[in-house]
């Protein structure tokens, strides 16, 4: 079964709980196992990058999943992925920018804000996340491949 692999700071820990609630509760719960990679509880003195280094790390190795993470922003969070060789994280803000991310990048982490981002808000991003299909034309494929060039890990 696909894996989506789940981590927050301590300022997205209440959405991320939110989110496996949700996530535990819907249509989704038969598709994926959801993989909670912390924190367990909030640290205040926590950095976003140890979430996201070990979110990334894990999609990374785990054929066909997909990561979740959240922090106050989402920017952090999403910079910090993307140092990952075949992560591909973006910001979901809305779902026309989710869906855009998954048709042409082929995003496979989506990174959400706690402080701008109320809990419909994200439902709606990560619905339209783990609905949303790559479109595998040549121009998107040719990207997202250059997209690894550079990477550092």
């Amino acid at each position: 079964m696909p894996r989506i692999f789940i981590g927050s700071d301590h300022r997205g820990f209440v959405a991320k709980q939110h989110i496996l609630a949700t996530l535990a509760n819907t249509e989704w719960k038969d598709s994926y196992e959801i993989v909670d990679l912390g924190p367990e509880t909030i640290r205040p003195d926590d950095d976003f990058n140890d979430y996201a280094i070990a979110v990334s790390r894990a999609v990374r190795e785990t054929a066909n999943s997909r990561g979740i993470l959240i922090c106050g922003s989402a920017h952090g969070i999403a910079i910090q992925a993307n140092r990952f060789k075949g992560i591909r994280a973006i910001c979901g803000y809305t779902p026309e920018l989710v869906r855009l991310g998954r048709l042409h990048n082929d995003a496979n982490v989506l990174c959400l804000s706690s402080d701008f981002m109320d809990d419909a808000n994200i439902d709606q991003a990560i619905d339209m996340f783990l609905r949303g299909n790559f479109l595998p034309e040549e121009r998107y494929i040719r990207r997202n491949q250059r997209l690894d060039e550079e990477s550092i890990y």
